[in-house]
């Protein structure tokens, strides 16, 4: 079981490494690789060692700060693309005008 906590914790320091440098193409990649431990976890009793609850704990709020991440990018970038089509529709406005 010790095995499968060092794992928990392994992956979940990955994933904080990653969203503190917002490389969403990794985080995406950890995803995956923390579905994989937390069911090899669950496949080995893990839910009844207090110490493997407390990890999963630890890597739920974790991902409730990588949503929050997920969530605050999609709206720069959708912030973004608005002010790129304003400007476009602009320039656009402008050409139709001479």
């Amino acid at each position: 079981m010790q095995d499968a906590i060092e794992k928990l914790e392994s992956t979940q320091r990955a994933l904080r490494e990653a969203l503190e440098r917002q490389d969403w193409d990794a985080i995406g990649e950890l995803d995956s690789l923390c579905r994989q431990v937390v069911d090899d976890v669950m496949a080995q009793g893990g839910e009844s060692n207090a110490q493997v609850l407390e990890r999963l704990g630890e890597l739920l709020d974790l991902y409730r700060e990588v949503l929050e991440a997920c969530e605050a990018e999609k709206q720069q970038v959708g912030s973004e693309l608005r002010q790129l089509r304003q400007a476009s529709n602009g320039v656009k406005a402008y050409q139709a005008g001479e």
